[in-house]
């Protein structure tokens, strides 16, 4: 006689809990989705047109879960914005938000849709987990009705919050999480009264997760990796990617070997809004990443990945990211520097002259220094050595610490900073450091047609980036990009709540 669908299913879901309790390793993966757009309207469309367009996006998001489990993946994530998109006002994105309860009531949408409010796109999503047997992560709305007694209640008596879900492979629910650091094109939605460090157990390690413009803040990003030690950080973004530092695979991959932790980074794709980049970044590098900004084509990544780093025997040891710079001797600023923009932020720079150099430029409290040698430097390139220390940003203010080295548009040092993708000249080596009064610190490396550089440099201990075997392809930038959360100055728009 044949099982029962249910005992099947579970008995199914009991058998990969096993394996991977077996395991020091998990298989996870990320989509980057090509969104399907609503029509730009002020005024709310129908609730059945909202879910209408949803239900086209989960129809591409469920293929690519699909896939994913067949491939044996245990988790995917999906990006932000990735079932209704984006550009919208407070009013016309209403009819897209539902009513998410908090994961402690239990409760599994697909098996039990009517427990709470009309819930068709959370029915949707924890079934696409439970059919498959897989982790599905996904951003959507979540709306929460207040009253006068609630001072900071908007005057349309609801809270609208940009929001991750997870449901497990059974489909239930077991993680919501608010955005907390909402980009300043987010006016649909509201700030969390309070920062929200959202965990949850697997079988193969313990899981934070928090959303795009989130990652660049002590809260929750570094609250969830440092304080509470998570394994594996889930990441949906919408990231617009801006050269030098922070295309997503560039950043993203940096940020997980400077914090030590597996990140999971889901993207959406629109080359018209610079939006392309995913991948599944380890601290030791990246695992596997895609970059593609001609076609408006979606990617599906998988790899398998340690399940609880800190414990892995590759499990690179900490840095201290001032050691070598402050023991150098002699420690004298660049003579010939200048300064240059990157976007608004100020730079001194001072131009590599030489195809070999050893060079120091200072600004505030920071130095950064770099040893080098090209091999087969261009006549119509020019690179520099670049610092700076402050304050970063037009309305949200946060302070960055950068050393890098640096490819400019052409040979005007006025282009020094703007975006470039292209180059010629390789190094036989190159060893950057730098002052840097925090230790949080992304090492980054790009190469010619953003390009990353997995195996090709290291970090030592006393703080440097160094290219192991000389540059493969031309370099674009090395970069160690700091953070001093603590200088940041208080949010303008959170404060005032």
């Amino acid at each position: 006689m044949l099982p029962s669908q249910p005992l099947l299913r579970a008995a199914v879901f009991a058998l990969a809990v096993l394996q991977a309790l077996a395991s020091d390793t998990f298989i996870a993966a990320v989509y980057e989705h090509a969104v399907t757009l609503p029509d730009v309207t002020d005024e709310p469309v129908s609730p059945d047109d909202a879910l209408a367009l949803m239900n086209k996006n989960m129809d591409v998001l469920e293929g690519a879960i699909k896939e994913a489990a067949q491939q044996g993946a245990h988790i995917i994530v999906t990006p932000e914005d990735g079932i209704y998109g984006w550009h919208f006002t407070r009013e016309a994105i209403y009819p897209y938000l539902e009513d998410i309860p908090d994961p402690a009531v239990n409760w599994i949408p697909c098996t039990d849709p009517t427990r709470f409010a009309p819930a068709p796109v959370q029915e949707r999503l924890s079934c696409m987990a439970r059919n498959n047997s897989i982790y599905v992560v996904a951003n959507m709305g979540d709306k929460k009705l207040c009253n006068s007694s609630d001072p900071s209640c908007p005057s349309d008596g609801r809270y609208q919050y940009n929001t991750d879900v997870v449901f497990d492979p059974e489909g239930k629910l077991v993680a919501r999480y608010h955005k907390y650091n909402l980009f300043r094109r987010e006016t649909q939605f509201n700030y969390p009264k309070e920062p929200e460090a959202v965990t949850f157990e697997t079988p193969f390690g313990k899981f934070g997760i928090f959303t795009c413009f989130d990652i660049l803040f002590y809260e929750p990003a570094v609250v969830l990796v440092s304080e509470l030690q998570v394994d594996t950080v889930l990441f949906p973004t919408a990231w617009m990617n801006v050269l030098p530092f922070l295309t997503a695979i560039e950043f993203h991959s940096a940020w997980a070997m400077g914090m030590g932790v597996n990140l999971l980074s889901a993207n959406t794709h629109d080359i018209s809004l610079a939006m392309t980049g995913d991948g599944l970044f380890t601290p030791e590098g990246p695992t596997a990443y895609h970059y593609d900004s001609g076609t408006e084509e979606g990617r599906l990544l998988l790899a398998e990945l340690s399940a609880r780093p800190r414990l892995s025997p590759t499990y690179p040891p900490a840095v201290n990211w001032s050691s070598y710079a402050t023991s150098i001797k002699r420690f004298p600023g660049g003579k010939d520097t200048f300064l240059g923009a990157v976007r608004r932020d100020i730079f001194t720079f001072s131009e590599l002259r030489h195809k070999t150099g050893n060079y120091t430029v200072c600004q505030g409290d920071l130095c950064c220094h770099l040893i080098y040698r090209m091999s087969n430097k261009s006549k119509d390139e020019v690179y520099v050595l670049g610092a700076f220390d402050g304050l970063h940003g037009s309305l949200i203010k946060y302070h960055w610490q950068i050393c890098t080295l640096l490819k400019c548009k052409s040979t005007d040092l006025n282009t020094c900073g703007q975006p470039v993708e292209m180059a010629q000249t390789k190094f036989e080596m190159f060893s950057l450091s730098g002052t840097f009064g925090t230790k949080y610190v992304f090492p980054e490396v790009l190469y010619s047609g953003v390009q990353l550089a997995p195996g090709e440099f290291e970090v030592l201990r006393d703080g440097r980036l160094k290219s192991k075997h000389g540059t493969s392809k031309p370099l674009i930038t090395a970069t160690l990009f700091g953070r001093l959360y603590e200088k940041d100055l208080p949010h303008p728009l959170r404060t005032s709540l």
